[in-house]
């Protein structure tokens, strides 16, 4: 057990019984009694973060890592934005969808999250036209709009996850169902999904 700690370069002394035994100082009996409890507090945070992320996967809706990035709608009277579709700032986020909120975890192990959106606050959910990377990895793409502008800008390598996606915020968010065609759009990105909440953007 002795060798499991920073104790291996101690002197072992053999016993009158033939049993080695190590015989340690006060200085050495408390760095490994403070190398035990460093250990405890290890453990009892990683059983932490296990019933945490066991937590999630029972109880959430729909949980599992996306690329995010976000951005502000324009207020009335300001100037569009400048086109930055092509800057590639998307950050890998754990997110859950539990309850009334959206939360966003830097990774699926951490015991709190970065951020979080109230449901209540959607006001609109769509899929945006795929990127290609420089790498040639295709991603599936899609946004939530809050009534307070932010759009957060979502984005997975699976298909069938962005559907996941947006089919579960259009059921909990409430929203109304409205296709349409973005300006532009070729035949391979033909119709975008869009829900709609009847509230204004304030």
């Amino acid at each position: 057990m002795l060798n499991m700690f920073s104790l291996r370069g101690l002197p072992w002394v053999s016993s009158s019984d033939g049993q080695e035994k190590v015989e340690l100082t006060a200085t050495e009996l408390e760095s490994l009694r403070s190398e035990l409890a460093d250990l405890e507090d290890r453990e009892a945070h990683l059983k932490a973060q296990l019933e945490h992320v066991d937590e999630i996967l029972r109880s959430a809706r729909l949980s599992g890592y996306l690329y995010i990035r976000t951005r502000w709608k324009p207020l009335p009277g300001e100037p569009p934005p400048i086109d930055d579709t092509d800057v590639d700032d998307w950050l890998p986020r754990f997110i859950v969808l539990h309850g009334s909120c959206i939360f966003f975890y830097l990774l699926s192990t951490d015991l709190s999250p970065q951020d979080s959106t109230v449901l209540s606050d959607v006001v609109e959910v769509a899929s945006l036209p795929s990127i290609t990377r420089e790498n040639g990895e295709m991603r599936y793409c899609f946004y939530i709009l809050t009534r307070h502008g932010l759009r957060i800008e979502c984005s997975s390598i699976s298909k069938i996850q962005v559907y996941s996606w947006l089919s579960a915020l259009q059921t909990d968010c409430k929203l109304d169902y409205e296709p349409s065609t973005p300006n532009g759009s070729s035949e391979n990105n033909c119709q975008i999904c869009t829900w709609v909440k009847k509230t204004e953007i304030r």
